[in-house]
């Protein structure tokens, strides 16, 4: 069963431990940086409406929006990808997914995405960039190729709150004439990406 009250309870509750450990961090880097629950819950949506099979992660953090991804993907018989730098992060994520029985949906890989992308043979249909933005343009000479062209979807986070920080990303994008994009103003923002054709 998927999005029962349990489920929503606690990661409601695990919301509010992230939030609260990012508030006492005055460096970001060591802040988690999860994803808004009003994002969270439209992403899983959206993969319960496109039926989505693979899954991409590009930053797990804690395992906020893992845990959506995952109960998402249980419903359509799908698989989630999810990369995350740091090891003692992704351990956390782990834990997460296991007490909430989202696990077996999950496949997690620790290094640096850059790699992962620049090997990867991999299409998916969904795929979930909330990572160091420093590196999206550079992650985009990859990306195009991993998003499935029949309705397969990319989608950034954090486009809104961190514009200038994604404004030469959103700019690379805009450029390439095969995709249609829009930004949705949830939560810090989401900009969505899918082939025309």
């Amino acid at each position: 069963m998927s999005l029962n009250e349990e489920f929503l309870q606690r990661v409601n509750q695990l919301y509010q431990i992230f939030i609260k450990h990012d508030a006492t961090m005055p460096d970001r880097i060591h802040r988690y940086r999860n994803i808004e629950p009003e994002s969270a819950q439209y992403l899983a949506m959206l993969i319960r409406i496109q039926q989505s099979r693979k899954i991409l992660e590009i930053g797990t953090s804690t395992g906020y929006s893992t845990l959506w991804l995952a109960d998402a993907a249980q419903v359509t018989q799908g698989q989630v990808t999810t990369l995350e730098i740091d090891e003692k992060r992704t351990h956390q994520a782990k834990q997460y997914a296991k007490e909430l029985s989202v696990d077996n949906v999950i496949d997690f890989w620790v290094g640096d995405a850059q790699k992962f992308i620049e090997t990867s043979s991999e299409i998916y249909d969904f795929i979930l960039l909330d990572a160091e933005r420093e590196a999206y343009v550079n992650y985009w000479k990859y990306l195009p190729n991993m998003i499935q062209p029949q309705g397969g979807v990319l989608i950034v986070d954090n486009v809104i709150s961190h514009a200038a920080e994604v404004k030469d990303f959103i700019c690379e994008v805009k450029k390439d004439n095969r995709f249609m994009t829009t930004t949705l103003s949830l939560g810090a923002g989401l900009f969505m990406v899918v082939f025309k054709s």
